[in-house]
């Protein structure tokens, strides 16, 4: 899924991806949901669903912080991975042992930890050059570390004990506890790097499902309305025609939609993807996007006609190795078809919906779906 394919980009400025990721973080988080039973021996209910919200009110300020001084702690690099920011990694261990390892007080209102294994251990995971740096621009976005002096050089619990408070947000360290083991147990991974805090999948801790339809709304809540109503009501169309959708993160947030109904076996997320006609895709490289794998299109010529001239030298263009069908750089092109989701697109909505239902082969099953007015 990552399309890389060992070329070398330059990286954005950690403050382009920062404004990328607040973006994804969910606006509206439920009131009440209930929780799958490994999470009701950390707190309450009632205090995890606090803190789960305190995560997202910091992540808010850690990408704000980033914007505006991510420049003093990041530099972009020349790299075959473009969103492998060292810096960011490395925030995200030293969460995942805090919250992880760390021991909560009663009230939920600290974390108590005694060692920091990425920092400690005989290889350490974090530079011990950078350990300290760490900590002060987390202190930055509001935690509070007793039991260390921010201003040493090396990291050192004067007493044995460090403990980690949020003052603005005092239920904080009960989310940060809750989400690292999510991350840790079960969140799905595609790549080494798919359980960051910064994905803040906090639905795998409820314990009902999640309908994709939600996790839609929330990816694309930052866009116009008539951008929100093309991707609900194109989702929407195709979850009532009988497709499957599996929502996957990688380098990006991929929606892919395939039919699965005559498969023989329970098929993974993966296997979903593999299987994918079409998908909506978010990433910092292409931002909103429509891409889609065409396989028909010379069965139904006399339709594409009929499209837009945008749309037309798309289709025609077809998709695959960037480098092999147009010697150009690569683009991402053997994923599909990509079109910028924007307002041009929402106005081809119907022309979209005709594409895709004769690719897909369900003409005959919607054909009073397909007037066109």
């Amino acid at each position: 899924m990552s399309t890389g394919h060992g070329e070398k980009v330059m990286q954005k400025p950690i403050g382009e991806y920062a404004a990328y990721l607040k973006n994804l973080i969910p606006a509206d988080i439920p009131d009440a949901y209930e929780l799958k039973p490994m999470f009701k021996n950390i707190s309450s209910e009632e205090n995890i669903r606090s803190g789960v919200i305190a995560f997202r009110d910091f992540l808010y300020v850690f990408c704000d912080r980033l914007i505006s001084d991510g420049h003093l702690y990041v530099k972009p690099q020349n790299t075959r991975n473009p969103l492998d920011y060292p810096f960011l990694n490395h925030i995200n261990q030293l969460l995942l042992d805090i919250g992880y390892d760390g021991r909560l007080n009663e009230s939920g209102e600290s974390l108590f930890i005694t060692e920091i294994p990425s920092f400690t251990a005989r290889k350490p995971q974090i530079p011990v050059s950078k350990q300290m740096e760490y900590l002060r621009f987390l202190a930055l976005c509001d935690f509070t570390f007793t039991g260390i002096d921010l201003d040493a050089k090396t990291f050192h619990i004067t007493d044995g004990l460090l403990e980690v408070t949020c003052p603005n947000a005092p239920m904080m360290p009960t989310g940060l506890k809750a989400l690292s083991i999510a991350a840790v147990k079960l969140w799905v991974r595609f790549h080494n790097n798919a359980d960051k805090l910064y994905r803040f999948d906090y639905r795998v801790m409820k314990a009902e499902d999640t309908d994709v339809t939600g996790i839609l709304k929330d990816i694309i809540h930052s866009q116009p309305e008539n951008i929100q109503r093309f991707a609900l009501e194109l989702h929407q169309r195709y979850m009532d025609m009988g497709m499957t959708c599996t929502v996957i993160n990688d380098n990006a947030t991929h929606f892919a939609y395939a039919y699965t109904k005559n498969s023989r076996r329970i098929l993974s997320p993966r296997d979903i993807y593999s299987r994918r006609v079409w998908e909506f895709d978010v990433s910092l490289k292409y931002g909103y996007c429509l891409v889609v794998r065409t396989k028909h299109t010379d069965r139904y010529a006399d339709v594409i006609e009929t499209f837009p001239i945008y749309l037309r030298e798309k289709i025609a263009a077809g998709y695959g190795c960037d480098r092999k069908l147009r010697n150009e750089p690569c683009q991402g092109g053997c994923q599909g078809i990509r079109i910028p989701i924007d307002d041009s697109t929402a106005a081809m909505k119907r022309d979209i919906e005709l594409w895709l239902d004769h690719e897909q082969g369900t003409i005959g099953l919607r054909k009073k779906r397909l007037i066109r007015f």
